[in-house]
Formats: C-alpha cells, sequence, structure tokens
C-alpha cells in the first residue's frame, strides 16, 4: 500500500503541470504505435483499438499496443480523461486465441498480459470511459468493466462466454465482481454466454445506455464533463477507491492470470476451443 504522503505528492505534481500540453516524447510514443491509435485534444485522450475487420480481437501484438498506449497516457501530465474504445462495428470481441491456436503456453501469455493492461488501465489517475458498440465479449467485456464508466447501447452483445470454451475467466472476475458485486458477478460468469446492451446495463456492466447513433456524443460530453472536475481531487479519489476494493492487490491478480493459463492449456479447453474454431471463424 502506498504511504498517503507520497501518492499526494506524486497526484499533486501531474495536476499542477501546465494543462492541455501533450510532451514532445509521450506525443512520439502515441504515434509509433500501429494497432492502437491515441488522440489528444484538450485533455480528453482517445485510446481506440484497430483491429476493427477482427471485431478488434486483442492479439498478442495489439494487447502489447494497449499496454504502451495506457503507458503513455499515465505520463502525460495533461491527461485528464480517457476514452476507451474500438474501430469500425465492435469494441472488442474478446481473445484472439485462434493466432495462437497451436501454441498453449502463448495463450497463457496472452492472458498475463491482459491481465497487467487491465490493472494499468484501472490504476490511471484519471477517469476511464469505455465507449461500447457492437460485441464487447470476453476478455473485451473484462476491458469495460475495468473502466470507471461504460457508455453502450440497447443492442450491442455483452459477456463472459469462457467457460462455454473451456476457459476460466478468472483474469476478469476479479473487475467484475468489483463492478457488479459478487453474487451477480458468480451467477454471470458460471453461466457463461452473452447478453444485450440493455440486459447489461440493468445488470451493472454499463453505467450509460444511449441510442447507437447517439453513442460517441454520450461518451464525450461525459468526458467533457469529467474534465472539469479538480485533477487533484479526481486523482486522490481514484486512488483511495482502487485501495478500498483490492485493485491495488498484484497478488490476486498474479493469481488470476495463473489460474486462467493453466486452464486455458488443458485438453478440456484446448478441444472445446478447436470445436468452436471449426464452426466458424470468427475470433474466440
Amino acid at each position: 500500500m502506498m504511504g498517503s504522503r507520497s501518492m499526494i505528492a506524486r497526484i499533486r505534481s501531474r495536476a499542477c503541470d501546465a494543462p492541455y500540453i501533450v510532451t514532445q516524447a509521450v506525443w512520439s510514443r502515441y504515434a509509433s504505435l500501429m494497432l492502437v491509435r491515441t488522440t489528444a485534444l484538450h485533455g480528453i485522450v482517445t485510446v481506440e483499438l484497430l483491429r476493427g475487420d477482427a471485431r478488434n480481437a486483442l492479439s498478442r501484438e495489439l494487447i502489447a499496443e494497449l499496454a504502451a498506449a495506457i503507458d503513455a497516457v499515465a505520463r502525460d501530465s495533461s491527461a485528464r480523461v480517457l476514452i476507451l474504445c474500438g474501430e469500425g462495428k465492435s469494441f472488442c470481441a474478446g481473445m484472439d486465441l485462434k493466432a495462437v491456436a497451436d501454441d498453449p503456453i502463448a495463450m497463457g501469455e496472452m492472458l498475463r498480459a491482459l491481465s497487467r493492461a487491465s490493472r494499468a488501465i484501472r490504476r490511471l489517475t484519471i477517469p476511464t470511459i469505455a465507449r461500447v458498440q457492437g460485441a464487447a465479449i470476453g476478455g473485451g467485456c473484462g476491458l469495460m468493466v475495468v473502466c470507471d464508466f461504460a457508455v453502450t447501447h440497447a443492442e450491442s452483445k455483452l459477456g463472459y462466454p469462457e467457460v462455454d470454451l473451456g476457459i476460466c475467466p478468472a483474469v476478469v472476475a476479479p473487475w467484475l465482481m468489483k463492478k457488479i458485486g459478487a453474487g451477480a458477478a458468480r451467477a454471470m460468469l458460471l453461466a457463461g454466454g452473452v447478453m444485450s446492451g440493455e440486459e447489461g446495463f440493468r445488470r451493472g456492466l454499463a453505467t450509460h445506455l444511449v441510442a447507437e447513433n447517439e453513442l460517441h456524443a454520450a461518451a464525450q460530453q461525459l468526458a467533457e464533463r469529467l474534465a472539469k472536475g479538480g485533477p487533484l481531487a479526481l486523482a486522490a479519489t481514484k486512488h483511495w477507491l482502487n485501495e478500498l476494493d483490492g485493485s491495488l492487490d498484484d497478488a490476486i491478480a498474479d493469481e488470476a492470470a495463473e489460474i486462467s493459463a493453466r486452464i486455458i492449456a488443458g485438453e478440456e479447453a484446448q478441444s472445446r476451443l478447436r470445436a468452436a474454431w471449426s464452426s466458424t471463424r470468427s475470433p474466440q
């Protein structure tokens, strides 16, 4: 647990920097990525996944670039709000495990990398918004719920079908429990499957439900509102909320990633994944 004095000093140093100026070093880091596009305007930073042709399924390369983008946001003293989104028709259709179909060890490494990236998003000192259209499935739904806010529409498809594929959703479980509570998360993860955005909103996965054609405007309006808050107060509040709900506990997250990695390498998961891949070309 970080000492309160050092935490406040770090936040104050960040908050007192000149607003709305992106340093050249940070901007160069943003601009160098190929699968993630980052833009910044008036303190609102948008990180967009760029695998729209694959419904933004999370490949090893995409997870690595997402982590790099989030690291750059964390070091950008001008950032006030993050919007996480995906190009095309879907936010994120989950892990692109088919890309490493012959390498269960690589699958486990992807799960560990996603766990680390999710923690980095959670620990940003600025408010975070997921702008969710189309599908947010499995790891994609995990990215959605790790954000402070999620804006979606009634027709989107949300959920955690991991158990249907023989996969243990341990990586996403901690964030889902913090989002909707232990009992509701237990029922959702054990049942598997997906649900509509409207049902997901009712069950607490999303904080805002709007018409699909209003999604961009609603997320931007929320970001502009949040950007008006005191940076020091917001950062201190986020840090304390993370302390209270255990979001700063690496031991639990590391253990969850190891459990998921071990299960996905087993025959049950591998046989179910092969069966799923033989029936569809869509990323799982």
